[in-house]
């Protein structure tokens, strides 16, 4: 990595092939101006100090305290080389595991230890979103921004704020109305973070905060936002690190606005370009039955990449009966509660470069995974746990082999949403179903109910001698 970068070798690009208009990296855009579509931060990788091969990156473990390389994104920098280093951002982010737990592969169908699971709750903030905004607020660095803004369904207002925080910007936070975990909004609070509840759901907050940030002028770190993805890209190469640069089978994540899927895509997509892989892993993404977009535009519309040049009509119509319907996404996996992912077309070019493919699971089964995460070791939000049911479903399905190697996406950690895993763990049947909704059709899988006992000994005793549920 010994070549010296061109300054113009790091630039945006729409992505619509009959587009393919370019724009400079100082400029702050979250769509083409010329056809709206989404843009890539691309590069002229003959210009760019680019390594041999992966384990090349080995030998900046040896240069962590107190330097970049501490960052578990900025290790990565020549693979997301926009930036020069002097002026990236860090609060320390992607400091992450990858664990299994031969119990829990077992009871998804796997072959015990085929099951990793990418732990993303060890991040600052507590989710994924780090990585991404690491990257999103070295460009706002770059370009002078002093006000920040977000519409979030919690985890990225948690982040932003953080960040926000600590460069001592303003964040500006679109919320929908009840649609914000405790734990997620409390964090954004605590950071400074100026908080707009609008009547409406994620879609609108979505829309809004992109009209407010052409009136005033505020930096959007949503993943409209190029540079998040970027950032977001270096989740993959932690987790090919993790696996001593071996490619495992399968990638499988949660669905929501399609951020991570699609940053997955764009990583594999380079590492193949730049001969450092040899193949890509499959992707899946899994929604919530209550947030199935992705799911009935791919399975049941038909609708993909095609070269670039997606169906825009079938799409609109989609979302048009969605509008005539009045169906708003509503799934206790609230990060995922989304029925416009603006990540869409990224997303279907991240199936088309990894043979990927696309599935639901229901609330039910998603909090019982969530529950059995969390008895394999750190637990995860509800999000989280849609990859893990939808592993447990590919392999029912016969698409997952039990020999696979397959990576889960845990996105955040279990305290984003304290409140789910209380009211399952402690309330039955009719108590159970008015609190969250659901077990009406059959009872929770690994329910771990409190036991109420006399305060003296023998209560005690006699209790614990007892088998457990």
């Amino acid at each position: 990595m010994a070549k010296k970068a061109k300054a113009d070798a790091a630039f945006q690009r729409c992505i619509n092939p009959d587009c393919c208009a370019t724009f400079e990296i100082a400029q702050t855009l979250t769509a083409c101006p010329k056809c709206g579509n989404l843009l890539d931060v691309a590069y002229d990788w003959d210009a760019l100090p680019i390594p041999k091969k992966l384990t090349e990156f080995d030998k900046r473990w040896t240069r962590r305290p107190g330097d970049i390389n501490y960052s578990g994104v900025w290790r990565f920098r020549d693979l997301l080389p926009f930036a020069p280093e002097d002026r990236l951002v860090t609060v320390g982010e992607g400091q992450t595991i990858l664990f299994h737990n031969a119990t829990l592969a077992r009871e998804v169908g796997l072959t015990g230890g085929q099951l990793h699971l990418e732990y993303e709750g060890l991040n600052p903030s507590g989710s994924f979103k780090d990585n991404g905004m690491s990257a999103a607020f070295t460009h706002a660095r770059m370009v002078g921004a002093r006000r920040v803004a977000c519409a979030s369904t919690g985890n990225t207002s948690a982040s932003m704020a953080l960040y926000a925080a600590v460069l001592g910007m303003e964040a500006i936070i679109f919320i929908g109305s009840g649609k914000i975990a405790y734990g997620k909004l409390a964090q954004a609070l605590d950071s400074g973070g100026r908080t707009l509840q609008i009547r409406g759901d994620f879609d609108d907050a979505m829309r809004l905060v992109q009209e407010a940030a052409k009136e005033l002028g505020l930096y959007v770190v949503n993943s409209v936002n190029p540079f998040r993805l970027e950032g977001q890209k270096t989740i993959m190469y932690r987790v090919l690190e993790a696996l001593s640069w071996e490619v495992p089978d399968w990638v499988i994540v949660p669905g929501g606005n399609l951020g991570n899927s699609s940053a997955f895509g764009k990583a594999f997509a380079e590492l193949l370009e730049l001969g450092l892989i040899k193949r890509a892993p499959r992707i899946a993404v899994i929604n919530s039955t209550g947030a199935r977009t992705l799911t009935a535009l791919t399975n049941e519309e038909k609708v993909s990449w095609s070269g670039g040049r997606v169906d825009d009509a079938k799409v609109g119509k989609y979302y048009g009966y969605l509008d005539e319907k009045g169906i708003r996404a509503h799934t206790l996996a609230t990060a995922i509660e989304i029925n416009r992912p603006v990540n869409l077309k990224k997303c279907l070019r991240a199936l088309d470069v990894t043979g990927g493919i696309v599935r639901e699971v229901s609330d039910e089964d998603i909090i019982d995974a969530k529950a059995l995460v969390g008895r394999s070791g750190p637990g995860c939000e509800p999000a989280s746990a849609a990859s893990v049911a939808g592993c447990a479903l590919l392999v029912k399905e016969g698409i997952i082999a039990p020999s696979d190697r397959v990576v889960a996406i845990l996105t955040g950690n279990v305290l984003k949403d304290p409140e789910v895993p209380v009211k399952y763990n402690s309330l039955q049947g009719e108590a159970l179903v008015k609190a969250l909704g659901l077990f009406q059709k059959r009872k929770p899988k690994y329910q771990n109910l409190p036991v109420e006992v006399d305060a003296e000994i023998g209560a005690i005793v006699g209790a614990l001698q007892k088998p457990r549920a």
